[in-house]
């Protein structure tokens, strides 16, 4: 043999025990793990068992409670309402209308502050003379109900109570019973019926089931209306004319309920004072789904360490074999290095000049990025000229007026209504000057909190600014506001800008109409909890293109003596800003149909923010 050929042979003899893994210790292995999977599901069963019975326990437990307190409230009312004078009188006197007409309305207010479901007083011989629904379609006024237990134990003197469905209502209920005495003398019996039906509600939509039974293995209660009034076990014959007799139930022979114990996890609770068996039962699948999850994990540890193991002995094998190959991958790799070097000399220089190239686009962009800076912030300046414009227009016209006024006034010595006019234009300069702080802050993207603000008066004083203009064009106010104060989350400035520029929207629509000019204003709180505030005029109403184009900054339907088309904008911007909504439309009887609906906020007083600050 060559020497130069000792090594490949070496190498390839020292392969061969390592060719395949070892798939008989992977097997055996497999086995012992296996054997662990049951140990496993018995522990992972017994586990989620104990917690699904805790948490069943606990719910039972609450809803128990829950239940006795419901009874225990009403089980004391008909004895101490036994011992009022006006059901004796009624009792005593059943043909006077007055002392009848007084125990209904007693018996109808104790049933309002105690949530009762129904109270009634019988005579004697079981008929109904007073109750506490006399004055429904359903009243007990006038039924006889002697044939129920609660009536007969009452009337021999003991405390007596019934868990029955009601003739007359067809509504379940408890019935507390109790005899009203004239000292040894029973003059009738006193009932109170309770509503147990929000009791069902209790659990939700959980997978537990709530199951009340009733002495008899009856369901009186349950979680899943399809059990209800179904027999749990076999009734005997007694407990059948029991039934006849008294009525529990809408059916004489209630139909068996088959519930499995493979199906379900039971827990059962006694009422003692009722004789009735609280249970609640968990769905199995509550143990069985999170077991199976268990051991799928536990299959899928199994089978990832076999895989790992596989792994590892498929690594050793391929370790040797790359030891052999690296050597000639050496050679191959200093010859690939020579031909790449002289290919990186010849990349280097084309990347050289791309490089270059890219400098000089990048230089490009940068100026064009400037240029198109400068384009904006002209445009923000031409923006905010406008919007200051429009904004003072208004209150620089309140001032001019209120100025002639003071003059007018001056000249026929009214000093005291001309310092009035006086006021009111600092009033109007004071609001400029916030104005344009709320410009500015507007132009920063200020993200100030929006406070609580009354909006009546927030709306008063913008038709008060734009009085003159109302009276001019003979305009007809008709309002529809309620008397309490509707708070609003706003800025002072920021809603009464908003309220101005559609006041004034609404002024000039209806100055291109012949009288009568009608502006109707009304505010309500909508059901999601915001306040809706409407503006409806009886002017010419908004033209398709308005509608779509409203929201346009200069989009205007006016000459340019009247109007830059700003004042829908900037209210749409303020009331997104406040987190509300401007809706715009046409009334179906004509005119124009604008909805401001904003957030509500707390009852109190509406403090100046910073942002409205002069």
């Amino acid at each position: 043999m060559p020497a130069d050929s000792l090594p490949t042979a070496v190498m390839t003899f020292s392969l061969n025990p390592f060719r395949r893994p070892r798939w008989r210790t992977l097997v055996l292995l497999a086995l012992l793990l296996a054997s662990l999977l049951w140990p496993i599901e018995h522990l992972a069963t017994r586990y989620y068992r104990e917690r699904v019975a805790e948490q069943s326990a606990q719910t039972l437990e609450l809803y128990v409670a829950n239940l006795r307190g419901t009874l225990r409230r009403y089980e004391a009312l008909p004895h101490i309402m036994g011992d009022l004078p006006a059901l004796r009188g009624a009792l005593r006197a059943a043909e006077d209308a007055d002392s009848v007409n007084a125990a209904n309305q007693l018996l109808e207010r104790v049933r309002r502050q105690s949530g009762a479901d129904v109270i009634y007083l019988m005579n004697p011989a079981g008929l109904t003379l007073a109750a506490s629904n006399w004055s429904e379609y359903d009243a007990f006024v006038g039924r006889n109900f002697a044939f129920r237990p609660y009536f007969r134990e009452a009337l021999a003197g003991r405390p007596a109570q019934f868990f029955g469905l009601g003739t007359t209502s067809g509504k379940r209920g408890y019935y507390f019973a109790t005899a009203v005495r004239d000292g040894h003398e029973v003059l009738g019996v006193l009932v109170v019926k309770v509503d147990l039906d929000h009791t069902e509600t209790l659990l939700g939509s959980t997978p537990e089931q709530l199951l009340v039974t009733d002495a008899q293995g009856v369901v009186i209660l349950t979680s899943r209306p399809e059990w209800r009034f179904r027999a749990t076990r076999e009734l005997s014959g007694a407990e059948r004319a029991e039934i006849a007799a008294n009525l529990p139930y809408p059916t004489q022979q209630p139909q068996p309920l088959a519930l499995s114990d493979q199906d379900w996890l039971r827990q059962s609770q006694l009422l003692a004072e009722t004789g009735w068996t609280a249970s609640i039962l968990a769905p199995r699948s509550l143990v069985e789904r999170p077991v199976q999850s268990v051991m799928a994990i536990a299959a899928a540890t199994l089978l990832a360490i076999l895989l790992l193991l596989a792994v590892l002995l498929q690594r050793r094998r391929h370790l040797l074999e790359r030891l052999a190959l690296d050597a000639r991958a050496r050679q191959e790799l200093e010859q690939r290095v020579a031909e790449r070097t002289e290919d990186l000399v010849a990349l280097t220089e084309r990347l050289k000049r791309e490089v270059l190239e890219r400098e000089q686009a990048q230089q490009e962009l940068v100026r064009a990025q400037d240029e198109v800076v400068q384009a904006g912030k002209l445009s923000a300046l031409g923006t905010m000229s406008a919007s200051i414009s429009h904004e003072l227009n208004q209150p620089l016209a309140a001032i001019r007026s209120y100025a002639d006024n003071a003059g007018v006034l001056l000249d026929h010595g009214r000093v005291d209504d001309a310092r009035g006019n006086l006021r009111l234009i600092s009033e109007l300069t004071a609001r400029m000057a916030s104005i344009i702080s709320h410009l500015k802050a507007f132009a920063r993207r200020d993200r100030k909190a929006p406070e609580s603000v009354a909006l009546q008066p927030a709306l008063d004083d913008a038709l008060a600014l734009l009085a003159s203009q109302r009276r001019a064009l003979q305009v007809e106010l008709l309002r529809d506001l309620p008397e309490a104060t509707l708070w609003v989350q706003a800025g002072e400035t920021r809603l009464r800008q908003v309220l101005g520029n559609l006041l004034a929207n609404a002024f000039d629509a209806l100055s291109e109409k012949a009288p009568p000019r009608r502006l109707w204003i009304s505010a309500q709180p909508l059901a999601d909890g915001r306040i809706s505030l409407s503006l409806r005029d009886n002017g010419p109403g908004f033209t398709a293109e308005a509608l779509a184009r409203a929201r346009e900054p200069f989009f205007t339907t006016k000459t340019t003596a009247r109007g830059l088309g700003l004042g829908l904008a900037i209210c749409d911007t303020l009331t997104h800003a406040l987190g509300g909504e401007l809706l715009l439309a046409n009334h179906p009887q004509g005119g124009a149909l604008v909805t401001l609906n904003l957030l509500p906020a707390a009852t109190g007083i509406g403090t100046q923010s910073p942002e409205d600050c002069p």
